[in-house]
């Protein structure tokens, strides 16, 4: 199949290209903002007349939560009309899209995990934008596949897990929230996820994250016990660490609909982060 992925060089994009490159049965098109102004309709329509990409995978986006608060006509560009130009080009050659969505396009006050049809209700600008797209997207397309997923980690970029591990090099001890609730989700299961997804014609929304779920405060736990680091932990409140954009309380995403579609279920996040940390001692 050939595929263009945008935003090829960051954290999921990255994995996602070793991944698609292993499987050897690909042609490849990589574009990130250097090569590809998703925001120009016209420079799309030509690079997807020249390249004729049967599959676009959408993994560029504007992810600063707090900066799109501030600067949102850049998120609104990046995140809102960047998908919906892709949605419209790739209908206009008949190409699939895939695009990569967020937990931010929910309250945060469920309970219980949610599910791909649940009420959406973005509380900050970042989850605004990503529903946007997914909208546009929907009012576009019948042959998509929108992937929601949180609190993503992995070896190409900035991510929780570096912080923590940065942090308790200087400091014996480190406050995180622990009123947040997700599933920490590695970038290379989720690439893993994508690459199954795409070879199917199971169009709609899925949501992917690893399983299980837990706090900040656990998760930050959990990372200096399998890194073998001796900090210590404080539990605080969100209210303790204000930050520009809201956060929801409660994140965690169902994976029903995508294990009854016949997909491999993503491992436990604590299997994951170990594998993750054993790559991040090994690149120290």
């Amino acid at each position: 199949m050939k595929i263009l992925i945008t935003g090829y060089k960051g954290m999921l994009g990255s994995d996602l290209v070793n991944i698609l490159k292993n499987e050897d049965q690909h042609e490849l098109i990589l574009t990130d903002v250097e090569e590809l102004d998703i925001t120009n309709i016209e420079e799309l329509r030509e690079m997807f007349k020249k390249e004729k990409p049967e599959m676009i995978i959408n993994v560029a986006a504007y992810t600063d939560v707090d900066g799109c608060e501030t600067n949102r006509e850049l998120a609104y560009n990046v995140n809102s009309i960047g998908p919906k130009n892709l949605a419209i080009v790739s209908n206009e050659i008949g190409a699939k899209l895939l695009h990569i969505s967020t937990d931010y396009v929910f309250s945060g006050n469920n309970t219980i995990p949610y599910i791909e049809e649940d009420k959406t209700d973005p509380q900050s600008y970042y989850g605004l934008t990503k529903l946007q797209a997914e909208e546009f997207i929907k009012e576009t397309m019948k042959n998509y596949f929108i992937i929601r997923t949180a609190w993503l980690y992995g070896i190409n970029g900035k991510n929780f897990v570096k912080t923590m591990l940065n942090l308790a090099k200087d400091n014996l001890e480190i406050s995180v929230v622990n009123d947040q609730r997700g599933s920490p989700t590695f970038t290379c299961d989720l690439a893993s996820a994508i690459c199954e997804l795409i070879k199917t014609d199971k169009y709609g929304i899925y949501h992917v994250t690893n399983a299980n779920d837990c706090t900040w405060y656990d998760f930050a736990k959990n990372i200096f016990e399998l890194a073998n680091i001796d900090v210590k932990v404080k539990a605080i409140a969100t209210e303790k660490y204000p930050t520009p954009a809201k956060r929801p309380k409660y994140s965690v995403l169902s994976h029903e609909k995508w294990n009854n579609s016949g997909f491999k279920p993503l491992r436990n996040y604590k299997d994951a982060l170990n594998d993750y940390i054993k790559l991040e001692l090994i690149n120290k």
